[in-house]
């Protein structure tokens, strides 16, 4: 069954397969505005995000959106005050999370998958070989 909703951009009504919960419209024209940043960035080396974000006429929160898609990467380590960890609120290049957090993260998730799976799997005691039981019949004379 198809899973229909209306656009949180446009408000247009579109059949949603996946992704953030725009319309294919919205979805090229924000790739249009990726491209246009990316493009501006390589001509520009070192641009700030507001001169960026004034310069191509793109929202602040569109550009920091791509940092933490990790579409994008600050460049250089002064003054980031852009991007912070979302666990410890570390400076960040790209992303959602800081390398120590990202790795207690897949940490965290091994080791709960990891119990999951000892809870799950049956003790080693009763993993017997098969065994074929057999009726005995005793016949009446």
């Amino acid at each position: 069954m198809p899973d229909v909703r209306n656009c949180r951009r446009c408000g247009k009504i579109y059949n949603h397969i996946g992704g953030p919960p725009i319309c294919p419209a919205c979805r090229e024209a924000d790739e249009e505005d990726f491209k246009r940043v990316k493009e501006y960035l390589y001509e520009n080396p070192g641009a700030t995000l507001s001169e960026v974000s004034s310069t191509l006429d793109i929202s602040v929160e569109k550009i920091k959106m791509y940092l933490k898609e990790g579409r994008l990467e600050i460049v250089g380590d002064e003054g980031n005050i852009v991007l912070e960890c979302e666990n410890c609120g570390r400076s960040i290049r790209t992303g959602r999370l800081c390398n120590e957090c990202s790795k207690m993260l897949v940490k965290d998730f091994s080791s709960t998958a990891k119990q999951m799976k000892s809870r799950l799997d049956p003790p080693e005691t009763s993993k017997k070989p098969f065994e074929m039981r057999y009726l005995n019949k005793t016949e009446k004379k």
